[in-house]
């Protein structure tokens, strides 16, 4: 069916219960960003592809909010659907609640799936539509009744990943989490989280396409823990090292079951913000919700030795792969014969050919000219275009490696650009440098660096609607919480171990789009009388294109910064390479 088929069908299983809206967030009963098919309810509904949006239907009108990340991605694919794109962090667009609150009348009824909310997202939307006088009914699922043909759950075998690669026992880090639950005095510990369960049982799967993680659920007791998984995906070998480390495994759809089983005056921890409503209903009314972040979540996003010298070398792997590709770019876009297609393709094809590469990390933006200013560019048969020795072209990609997770961007001048664009890329680099460069005390929060990378766009009047920094994942999830460098506040401080992108950019609609993107470790530098002092060490190692900037911009300390980050990307990368390699790669590290 075409969306306005859809949306006629889910209308009229709307005016048979009497509900006057439905809404359709993109997510899963999991609160995971990229999500199995099964659950891709909201482009079910919309078409829209991106990661991150929310779809609202009424009896004659539907919408569909969306952050900037997806502005002009969203305007081309909800066209000629019937559905009005709302920009989010635009001062001028209503919330859903408020546009619904306008739309329809006191006392009408608004559907939700409870199990695709967390506990405090419906509780906070129950709150909100009451102040329009709209009530919230959780007892349909209607895309359920709609979608006939609904990719069923994956069941592909998950593997064990050894603690050579992972640094800790699963057993190890179950006592660790005890310990923290004993603290908490919880006697129950509810992970829904995919990539917490993974990490905690050293399990990976494939079940979510760039993400290596198996959909399951897990409950953690002071004596036992159990891993709620379809048994098809069991292994003989993963089943007995998990009975090994003290974990037992039920069907994944036992976990309901489970939780409404358990005795009276239990106390259950859970993550309100990412358990779903459906879980949390049922919990028996004589036990006890004690509302925590999972201690898996900390313990997780600090890396530890293990794991960080993987993902060193696992960046040492991804910059010889990147060497291959930008020579074999730059030798055939003058043919005429490079598209963003063949440029994502080939880019796959040099990192399969690196050791312990499993797939890429998330989808790759090849956004050439101006599909570069579309921040999370999708490439399409439809959209394809035939890059060009002229203008921008902005790679944004990763690799997942059994040995670490990478993402990196690199914008490149694929001819001559004008005065503007190199003023353009190096305000970026400059803002990127700055970060970089940093050094902050104990107890500083990302957004209170954010600034750093923004400071320079600022003072020309320019700014980029993304935020600067994410976690990323050991082997697991490219985006991972709680660390951030973002505007927004987020009162988690950097600590020593975590791993962050620094990836300050530039769009100008319509015409190209600009992102300078490294992955740092937050690293303790200094104690003194003043307390302790931390930095970023850049772990990323592929030059930045130095016919992109103006030298003139850069302070003597950038151009510091920027020879002596070549000058490693050289001395890492050389031992790699072949001697035709090491030549391209010695002029792209030249001082500038």
């Amino acid at each position: 069916m075409e969306v306005t088929e859809r949306l006629n069908a889910l209308r009229n299983l709307m005016v048979h219960q009497e509900i006057a809206a439905v809404i359709v967030p993109g997510t899963d009963p999991h609160a995971s960003e990229y999500i199995a098919e099964h659950w891709q309810e909201r482009q079910f509904i919309s078409d829209f592809t991106g990661s991150a949006g929310t779809a609202v239907v009424t009896s004659d009108k539907a919408g569909l909010w969306t952050d900037s990340r997806y502005f002009l991605q969203a305007d081309e694919q909800l066209a000629g659907t019937g559905i009005t794109l709302f920009k989010e962090g635009v001062m001028t667009t209503p919330s859903i609640v408020a546009w619904l609150g306008s739309v329809l009348k006191h006392g009408d009824q608004v559907a939700v799936n409870p199990a695709m909310f967390s506990v405090n997202g419906l509780k906070r939307l129950k709150e909100d539509l009451a102040v329009y006088g709209l009530m919230l009914n959780i007892n349909y699922d209607f895309i359920a009744q709609l979608w006939k043909n609904r990719p069923a759950l994956p069941m592909q075998p998950i593997f064990e990943l050894a603690t050579n690669y992972s640094g800790r026992t699963s057993a190890d880090k179950l006592s660790a989490v005890r310990t923290q639950m004993l603290q908490a005095k919880v006697d129950v510990l509810l992970l829904s989280a995919l990539d917490d369960i993974a990490w905690l049982f050293n399990i990976r799967g494939s079940d979510v396409e760039y993400n290596p993680v198996a959909i399951s659920y897990a409950i953690v007791e002071a004596e036992s823990a159990i891993l709620f998984i379809d048994p098809i995906k069991l292994t003989a070998d993963v089943k007995d090292n998990l009975l090994r480390s003290g974990v037992d495994t039920q069907p994944y759809d036992k976990i309901s079951s489970y939780i409404k089983s358990l005795s009276n005056g239990k106390r259950i921890g859970m993550d309100p913000n990412k358990v779903n409503y459906a879980l949390y209903k049922a919990v028996p009314s004589a036990c006890q919700v004690v509302e925590m972040v999972s201690p898996v979540v900390h313990m997780k996003c600090i890396k530890n030795e293990v794991e960080l010298s993987g993902l060193r070398r696992a960046l040492v792997k991804d910059g010889v792969a990147l060497v291959k590709f930008f020579r074999w770019l730059e030798a055939t876009v003058p043919t005429g014969e490079v598209s963003e297609l063949s440029a994502i393709e080939q880019l796959r094809h040099c990192r399969e050919e690196q050791s312990l590469f499993v797939t890429e990390s998330f989808g790759t933006i090849a956004g050439y000219a101006e599909h570069g200013a579309i921040v999370h560019y999708d490439s399409t048969e439809e959209s394809n275009v035939t890059l060009k020795a002229e203008n921008f072209f902005l790679l944004d990609s990763g690799g997942q490696y059994i040995d670490g997770t990478t993402d990196i961007t690199r914008t490149v001048a694929l001819g001559d650009l004008s005065a503007q664009q190199k003023s353009d890329f190096t305000l970026v680099l400059k803002g990127h440098i700055a970060l970089a460069t940093a050094k902050f005390p104990y107890g500083t929060r990302g957004n209170q660096l954010d600034i750093l990378a923004r400071q320079f766009l600022w003072q020309n009047g320019l700014q980029y609607g993304h935020g600067t920094g994410h976690g990323v994942g050991h082997f697991l999830c490219v985006h991972e919480g709680p660390q951030s460098i973002r505007m927004d506040e987020n009162p988690t401080i950097l600590q020593s171990g975590m791993v962050l992108s620094n990836e300050p950019g530039l769009y100008r609609t319509n015409e190209y789009g600009i992102r300078c993107e490294n992955l740092v470790t937050v690293r303790e530098v200094e104690t003194n009388d003043f307390g302790k002092f931390l930095n970023f060490e850049t772990l990323t190692l592929f030059p930045f294109d130095r016919n992109a900037i103006d030298s003139s911009m850069l302070t003597s300390e950038e151009k510091e910064w920027l020879n002596s980050y070549h000058q490693m990307v050289y001395e890492r990368l050389s031992p790699a390479l072949d001697d035709v390699e090491k030549e391209w790669l010695k002029f792209k590290t030249q001082a500038i």
